[in-house]
């Protein structure tokens, strides 16, 4: 396989089209982002989850987070999406870094639709357990995946593939813990409802099933239960509606596939052994 010199897309496709058409009218918080980065795709599950409400920037179709134009950057300083305004403050505030607004979101859904990712307040434990997975998700699962993605020797290539494989099954043990320990937590449980570490992670496995599989050759891990929470996953309408066509992804993800130079700022943290920005 080559570079065959596909460029990213600027817009949205399929459901998650009809999502952005959705949400077009003036709201106190307008979401900055872009199609195919999964740390806005974690936000905007989360948006339609707790039934927020929120418009689509009208500079959607427009906003190219690689050129950082100057709507982006007065409300992210690095020119990093997603980005929220918060037309309800005059002036207008703004907030950056997809964790962030997720814990932003949930405060304001305890305030208003009553809804949240995370167990009852009355298991501070289980809440804890959510945040343990969630804290692996950000520093072994993500990164693990652009390692391996943007990887181009082949024995980097076979490294990368099993160092994923094993992150995901580290976060596999930490469901199995979380079902052993309070009976479960998210979709993990047949007849559970999306949780904070689904949102967080489903973006990077969803990639996993067509980026990583198309250029990489990767196959997910085998058994019933991971294979039944998948499903579970990619069904539920609050982060189906925010998936595009696959061809999207593919076109999107080929500067990281073969490693283009200042693919994005993402990439450059890989690149040079940084953390993520």
């Amino acid at each position: 396989m080559t570079d065959s010199g596909k460029v990213y897309h600027r817009s949205c496709t399929g459901l998650a089209l009809q999502t952005v058409e959705q949400h077009t009218r003036d709201e106190d918080i307008t979401l900055f982002s872009g199609c195919f980065c999964p740390f806005v795709q974690r936000v905007w599950a989360a948006f339609e989850y707790l039934e927020i409400p929120y418009k689509v920037s009208e500079s959607y179709y427009e906003v190219d987070p690689y050129q950082k134009p100057q709507e982006l950057l007065n409300v992210s300083p690095k020119g990093l999406v997603p980005a929220l305004m918060l037309n309800a403050f005059d002036p207008p505030r703004a907030l950056n870094e997809s964790t962030v607004i997720l814990d932003f979101l949930e405060d304001i859904a305890a305030k208003s639709t009553h809804k949240s990712l995370f167990p009852p307040s009355t298991d501070p434990y289980a809440k804890a357990l959510v945040r343990l997975q969630s804290d692996h998700i950000s520093r072994t699962l993500v990164p693990a995946f652009y390692r391996y993605l943007q990887a181009q020797d082949p024995e980097a290539q076979i490294s990368g593939g099993k160092e994923f494989h094993a992150a995901v099954q580290s976060l596999v043990e930490l469901f199995e813990r979380a079902e052993r320990e309070v009976g479960g937590t998210g979709l993990w449980v047949e007849g559970g409802d999306l949780g904070w570490a689904d949102v967080v992670v489903a973006p990077w496995i969803f990639r996993a099933t067509n980026v990583l599989k198309h250029y990489r050759g990767f196959e997910m891990p085998q058994g019933t239960k991971f294979e039944a929470w998948l499903g579970r996953l990619f069904e539920h309408p609050a982060f189906k509606k925010t998936c595009s066509d696959e061809k999207l992804y593919l076109d999107s993800y080929e500067r990281y596939a073969f490693n283009r130079p200042n693919t994005s700022q993402v990439a450059n943290a890989i690149n040079s052994g940084r953390g993520l920005p």
